[in-house]
């Protein structure tokens, strides 16, 4: 596969958004800023959110929507590499927040749950009927692993559809939009959820959801995209690139990226099989013709 590099110099890039006009919004984590990557490499700020600046999407109101973990990572150097560490002591939680690209504002839609707050806002998706599932990936203490979810809001309402997951960090929906993806990062698993109606997931058997498949070895999962087929494109830790899993026989694919901390991927272009890779550890933007096309999402501008 012939990849490029777009452009470099970005503080932990993730959550890229493929746009109408051929650029391609990118969140900067270490940062707290969005930045847009023109089709020549050049970048222009979009926001400064705060906080620490994850997934991204296109909603239905053709704004931004950003989960904001909040600063859940601190951060060190090793190798010529960024490392996102534990969460610092003063994390206080994060948040949704939604951009108006007219106005240029910016504000917190959601920041709790059931009078809880969210700890670490991670990855997010928007479904057909424009509700919006995302993850809350949790955070690393001292004391030891404080758990996420997968919620789904809409309006006003906001639920909590899976609790006491361990790392939930990418989410995405199948082309029929009736099964929910989350990838576990320290889990090196995805899991599947069926959606019983919009919003609302089938009830758990003895287990959270249906197992698509486990890494071996150590391989970390971040955030995700799906192909129009099915397959779900998982941006892979360690072992730097995207693995593609096969939800119907559990088989993976690895699509190696010269970077350990590759975090996202989108997909793009008139046929779809652009697509754009965030290499987080050594700040770079990568595109490639993917080998199949991936799935439009439900709403862009």
């Amino acid at each position: 596969m012939e990849i490029v590099a777009v452009a470099e110099g970005f503080e932990f890039p993730e959550g890229p958004v493929a746009m109408a006009d051929g650029s391609v919004i990118v969140t900067e984590i270490r940062a707290g800023r969005v930045t847009r990557v023109r089709p020549d490499g050049s970048k222009e700020l979009v926001v400064e959110t705060g906080g620490g600046p994850n997934g991204a999407a296109i909603g239905p109101d053709g704004a931004l929507w950003i989960a904001n973990n909040g600063g859940a990572f601190s951060w060190h150097e090793e190798q010529g590499l960024t490392i996102p560490g534990p969460t610092p002591a003063g994390h206080a939680g994060g948040s949704i927040q939604r951009f108006d690209f007219g106005t240029g504002r910016l504000e917190t839609v959601y920041k709790s749950c059931d009078g809880r707050p969210l700890i670490g806002p991670n990855d997010l998706v928007f479904d057909a009927e424009g509700g919006l599932w995302f993850t809350d990936h949790g955070c690393s203490t001292a004391e030891g692993r404080r758990f996420g979810a997968l919620l789904y809001a809409k309006g006003s309402r906001i639920t909590r559809q899976r609790e006491g997951l361990i790392a939930p960090n990418g989410v995405g929906l199948s082309p029929d939009g009736r099964t929910v993806y989350v990838a576990d990062t320290y889990l090196q698993r995805l899991w599947a959820f069926d959606v019983m109606e919009p919003g609302v997931l089938a009830p758990p058997g003895l287990a959270p959801g249906r197992v698509v498949a486990n890494l071996p070895d150590y391989q970390l999962l971040d955030s995700l995209a799906v192909e129009a087929d099915g397959r779900v494109c998982v941006a892979t830790i360690v072992n730097g690139g995207i693995t593609a899993f096969d939800p119907e026989t559990g088989g993976t694919e690895h699509f190696p990226f010269p970077d350990p901390i590759c975090t996202n991927i989108c997909f793009g272009g008139a046929d779809m099989q652009d697509a754009w890779i965030t290499a987080s550890g050594t700040g770079r933007f990568y595109k490639a013709r993917w080998p199949r096309p991936g799935l439009r999402l439900a709403y862009n501008c």
